[in-house]
Formats: C-alpha cells, sequence, structure tokens
C-alpha cells in the first residue's frame, strides 16, 4: 500500500525546525518567478520520470512533490523568498546527457549534469562549481535516479558603503554522500545568474533554458 503524498508531506514537515524555509511547497508554482518569458516556460509539477521510450527526456505526470522542466530551450525559475548564509538540501533528477544548474542566491552555481561513468570530471560535469572548480571525485548516479546534495554556503559581505569586504564561499558541497568541495571562495557570481549582481541576499534558482531536470525536496536551513 503506497503512503498519500499528504501524509509525505506532513511527516517531513515535522523534522523541519521554525527556522528552516521550503520554498516549493510541492503542489504548484506559487512563490516562484521565471527568469524571462512566463509563456516559454516548460517548468510544471508532478511526478517526473525518464522516458522509457526516449531516455533523454522526461514524462511528467499530474500531481505533486516534483518540481520539473519536462523539456530543454526553456526559462530559469527563481524563488521570491531570498537567502543569506545557508545549507540547502534537495534531490535532482536528470535524464540522459541532460544539463542544467542550482544557482545559490541566484548568482553561484553548482552544475547539474548526467556525468555517470565518467572518470574524471571536469568544469562542466555534475557537481563544479561553474566557472571556478570541477568535483574532487564524480559521485553521480545513473540518469533518471534521484541524486541529493547539500551545499552548506556562507554569503558575501558588505560594508555601509554597499562596498564588497568578504567573497562568497562553499563551506562545503556534497553529492549522495560524497564531499566535492569544501571552502572554495567565489570572487565573482556565475555567467547566467538572476541578474549578475552580487549581494546579501537572493533567490534560489534553478536553470531551465538547456535540459530537462526535475527537483524535489527542497530545505533551506541556517547555516551553522
Amino acid at each position: 500500500m503506497k503512503t498519500p503524498l499528504s501524509l509525505l508531506f506532513f511527516a517531513a514537515a515535522l523534522t523541519l525546525s521554525a527556522d528552516d524555509a521550503t520554498p516549493f511547497d510541492g503542489k504548484s508554482l506559487s512563490g516562484w518567478k521565471t527568469k524571462g518569458a512566463r509563456e516559454k516556460s516548460h517548468w510544471v509539477v508532478g511526478t517526473a520520470t525518464m522516458s522509457a521510450a526516449k531516455n533523454n527526456e522526461l514524462t511528467v505526470a499530474k500531481g505533486e512533490g516534483e518540481l520539473a522542466n519536462a523539456k530543454g530551450g526553456g526559462v530559469d525559475l527563481y524563488s521570491e523568498a531570498v537567502f543569506g548564509d545557508a545549507v540547502i538540501e534537495l534531490e535532482v533528477m536528470v535524464p540522459k546527457g541532460s544539463n542544467s544548474g542550482i544557482y545559490v542566491m541566484g548568482e553561484y552555481e553548482i552544475q547539474v549534469f548526467d556525468s555517470f561513468g565518467k572518470a574524471k570530471p571536469g568544469g562542466g560535469d555534475m557537481g563544479a562549481l561553474y566557472g571556478a572548480q570541477p568535483p574532487r571525485v564524480n559521485a553521480s548516479r545513473k540518469p533518471g535516479e534521484w541524486q541529493k546534495y547539500e551545499i552548506h554556503f556562507k554569503a558575501p559581505r558588505f560594508d555601509a558603503d554597499g562596498k564588497k569586504s568578504s567573497n562568497a564561499v562553499f563551506k562545503k558541497v556534497i553529492l549522495n554522500g560524497q564531499v566535492l568541495h569544501e571552502n572554495v571562495e567565489m570572487p565573482k557570481g556565475t555567467p547566467g545568474g538572476v541578474d549578475g549582481k552580487e549581494k546579501a541576499k537572493g533567490p534560489l534558482m534553478f536553470q531551465g533554458d538547456h535540459g530537462p531536470v526535475a527537483y524535489r525536496n527542497i530545505v533551506v536551513k541556517p547555516l551553522p
């Protein structure tokens, strides 16, 4: 007997503290904006699986629980909620050969890519800090499988005049239980962010103009 989704969401909520945030309610796109024309968006809520007929595509059934970019060539999606220092936990699934990205604070990208089986991952592979540093190991699972990120992030600091006094830092990035990065400074944002401006707080953005991808169980916690 399958557990109803409503009970799963309730059980998950019991594990969150009062300081945790869940920018995706699992039911709708409420609280999210598109970077670009909304009519070009392929983002939907439902249940995503890798297509059995074409393994480079996603099939998304109506329902709840997952935020899916049903096909490539759409637009990026970012949260109305903004964050500074944070621990971001989420699960992601990509079909064969697909490409997306997680933009922390809307400006610093962690690569999402089908890198399964690659012996030596590079700067464009799963888990890379795009344009800054490749992952130390390839922790990628097979396309179509859910994978978990845990991102510990320290926001950039600014003085009273608005001048940046210290860089953003990825304190730790973990994929599927394996540490990919520790204490990596980001002197600047990644091209393709929300507005290209570093700031004290920013949204969570998912790249949707490349390939199909799905996200779920998105939680933002305070950085210890």
